[in-house]
């Protein structure tokens, strides 16, 4: 990858001590286009992650061709997982940016082993596949087609609407797998989304996201996630959100109240206690016994929730993984959904918050 005055930094390997766990440091990069950010470029022995057996999730496999995310959602769950390459969760993990440069080629040797099963895979289960990073590196298309050329099905959970450029990649793998695609969007607000997701897309623009989707001939589930208490959490701004997502062509919506885990807590409050100090002493109330709001919260929640869905038509069944031929022919699939269904509980990991 030549980028135009870049900067390489060949002694990576003593500045980020964390990433001698991961044989294979090729280069560190910056440039002005990413300013502030350094991507750090490894090449991976491996990039399909079996998932735990004590997870509680509907899928056993993902790929993560990026580590951080310039996303920068003050929220984000994944936050903490930098800690493990001794890298800061807060500014670090929006920084930088570990970048599997490889992943395709990997992932097409794992899947076309005699041994690979066609178990369905996840993308987006821990950083976003389509943060921005991904229109100069392209990494996308590779993955895609390892997975599809070999009958692999897949999901994909974003925000980002460069997903839009490998929609008639998609198209075309959808005859022969079956996909889920889901679109994350938090806020509606622009000055909210300003001040807590400062390197995401606009909420115009994923909504067009879906739009895309939709008009490509596929489901699009939408997890509407974190809801922020008191400040994404009101009737009025729930019922604006659901109104437009339907108006977008979501066929699913799903909610999720905002957590609090260990290196995302710290990012957050700080945050908080900035931008709306008179929430911090409710936020520590509400999440006082760890990082899940209380279970009044849920419900209440949740109460608010439901008659929405149903008056919008989007709390229906699982939007399923299904080719885009068998959707248009009406078949019924029997794919386990994943990335599809996010609302659930189960699915957290999916939710990107």
């Amino acid at each position: 990858m030549r980028w135009d005055r870049q900067s390489l930094d060949i002694e990576a390997g003593e500045a980020l001590p964390g990433l001698r766990r991961i044989p294979g440091l090729v280069r560190s990069v910056t440039t002005p286009e990413f300013a502030g950010v350094t991507f750090h470029e490894v090449t991976a022995r491996s990039v399909l992650n079996k998932v735990s057996a004590s997870s509680d999730v509907p899928f056993g496999w993902t790929v993560n061709p990026y580590r951080g995310c310039t996303h920068s959602c003050v929220y984000c769950f994944a936050r903490g997982s930098h800690e493990w390459l001794e890298l800061d969760p807060g500014r670090g993990f929006d920084t930088e940016i570990v970048v599997k440069v490889n992943a395709p080629e990997v992932l097409a040797r794992e899947v076309a082993r005699k041994s690979w099963t066609r178990e369905h895979v996840a993308l987006g289960t821990n950083t976003d596949p389509y943060q921005r990073a991904e229109g100069r590196y392209a990494l996308m298309p590779g993955i895609i087609r390892a997975l599809s050329g070999t009958g692999t099905p897949f999901s994909i959970l974003t925000k980002g609407p460069l997903l839009k450029r490998d929609l008639p990649l998609l198209v075309d793998a959808s005859s022969s797998v079956d996909i889920g695609m889901a679109v994350s969007i938090a806020i509606m607000d622009e000055d909210l989304h300003r001040s807590v997701e400062p390197g995401t897309p606009s909420p115009r623009a994923r909504m067009g996201l879906v739009r895309a989707i939709r008009d490509a001939g596929f489901d699009c589930s939408v997890l509407l996630a974190p809801v922020l208490p008191w400040l994404t959490d009101s009737a009025e701004q729930l019922e604006e959100s659901v109104a437009a997502l339907a108006e977008a062509g979501a066929t699913r919506v799903a909610m999720i109240p905002l957590h609090l885990r260990p290196g995302t807590r710290p990012w957050f409050m700080q945050w908080l206690r900035r931008e709306h100090p008179g929430l911090v002493s409710r936020y520590e109330w509400l999440y006082s016994h760890g990082a899940y709001v209380s279970r009044e919260y849920k419900e209440s929640l949740k109460e608010r929730v439901d008659p929405l869905l149903d008056r919008y038509g989007l709390n229906g069944p699982r939007a399923g993984h299904r080719g885009l031929e068998r959707r248009r022919d009406g078949a019924a699939s029997d794919a386990t959904a994943a990335a599809s269904e996010p609302g659930a509980a189960s699915n957290e990991q999916l939710s990107l918050i």
